[in-house]
């Protein structure tokens, strides 16, 4: 049960974070649910979304520490490239891409020189 709880509290928090569940000021309960109703789906939509460009699976184990490829799409980066489309007066759609994939770029180099660093602590000590 213990196990369990801590995947629910993170599903809790990323509800909270990408879809603003805790952001309702409603005074009756049907406001209160469809808030609630409304925040799933939406997170429920981002997940699916991001579980339909994930890349199959490959064979062997990714190797963290090497290659250039960006990071997968994850749920924030799916809300904030369809807060750009929805908001299309901030910037294009080419240059949202590049910058999406620049940023997913940037988090790959990141978790790379991360999994280095483990690596070595780990054999060094």
């Amino acid at each position: 049960m213990a196990g369990s709880r801590w995947s629910v509290e993170e599903c809790f928090q990323a509800a909270k974070g990408q879809v603003g569940l805790d952001h309702y000021q409603v005074r009756h309960w049907n406001g209160w649910h469809r808030h609630v109703t409304l925040a799933m789906l939406a997170l429920a939509f981002l997940v699916a979304v991001t579980a339909d460009t994930a890349p199959s699976r490959p064979a062997e184990p990714p190797h963290y520490t090497h290659g250039s490829n960006p990071i997968a799409l994850t749920v924030p980066e799916i809300r904030h490239l369809f807060a750009a489309v929805l908001n299309p007066a901030v910037v294009s759609p080419a240059r949202m891409l590049h910058w999406s994939n620049w940023r997913r770029r940037h988090q790959a180099t990141a978790r790379r020189s991360h999994y280095r660093r483990r690596s070595a602590d780990e054999t060094g000590g």
